[in-house]
């Protein structure tokens, strides 16, 4: 397990994760935190830099660029160890898992093997202080970086979770982790445990902008991000992408609803 503190950052922290090969949206988050005037150095990505859409190479290039801290994604992991899918812990069979395979096959033939070094070099978790509080970076669980850990999850998932932080980095007052695409804040047993969301894919609301995260004086906000989703979808349909997730981007829906609990599906929403 590698582990890198980034020391004190009080100032304003600018959190999001997945890009997922969507280089428009990365642009448009870049573009937030420069308008936010939060620095590289302030700056935090949850993983799964590449993933559903269909400008790999220069998205990564884009975070490469960028200099933000990041920690791996399943995807990353994957890739670094030249894995034949994405690890996602989509149970075999179901639409997500099949649909996986398409776009997973796109980001593995355009990695290069300085891109899956560079991505085995990340860390796993990473720690900083903000405001006096201790802060730890996960993708999904700790010991199961494919673990999705939802708003609506048992409290015993998040004190499991917590208790596995602790172990590695002493006390943490806040957890931000990413890996299910949907934002949130839970506070449980005095930690807060916070998703700052994805900005490659929209959160299955209906609505086309994403989401980050800014923590500011020890409390976190989470933001829509407005970007060229039309830009991108052009640029699935380009690769070949069409199986669903370039729909998404538009629609603001998944292909399917198979890893959301059933609390979190629209049919439950919308009689909610």
């Amino acid at each position: 397990m590698k582990l890198q503190d980034l020391g004190e950052l009080d100032a304003p922290v600018f959190l999001f994760g997945g890009p997922y090969s969507n280089l428009q949206a990365t642009q448009a988050a870049k573009a937030a935190a420069h308008d936010r005037q939060i620095p590289a150095s302030h700056v935090i990505c949850t993983g799964d830099i590449l993933a559903y859409c269909g400008q790999p190479v220069e998205t990564l290039s884009e975070i490469q660029s960028w200099g933000c801290a990041i920690v791996a994604g399943n995807c990353e992991k994957q890739l670094a160890s030249f894995q034949q899918d994405c690890g996602c812990g989509f149970d075999e069979g179901t639409v997500c898992d099949r649909l996986s395979a398409g776009w997973y096959g796109h980001v593995d033939q355009a990695v290069q093997a300085a891109d899956r070094d560079w991505m085995a070099s990340l860390p796993d978790i990473l720690t900083f202080s903000h405001q006096g509080l201790r802060c730890a970076v996960i993708h999904g669980g700790l010991r199961d970086i494919s673990r999705f850990i939802w708003g609506v999850s048992e409290d015993t998932v998040f004190l499991e979770e917590i208790g596995e932080i602790h172990a590695v980095t002493g006390h943490v007052d806040i957890v931000i982790s990413g890996h299910c695409g949907l934002p949130f804040q839970r506070k449980v047993q005095g930690v807060t445990w916070l998703n700052a969301g994805a900005i490659g894919m929209p959160p299955n609301d209906g609505r086309s902008e994403t989401r980050y995260a800014v923590l500011s004086d020890g409390r976190a906000e989470i933001f829509g991000l407005e970007y060229d989703h039309v830009g991108a979808q052009t640029a699935m349909k380009a690769a070949g992408l069409i199986q669903g997730y370039d729909a998404a981007l538009v629609s603001g829906y998944w292909p399917s609803e198979d890893v959301l609990p059933p609390e979190l599906r629209r049919s439950a929403l919308a009689n909610g």
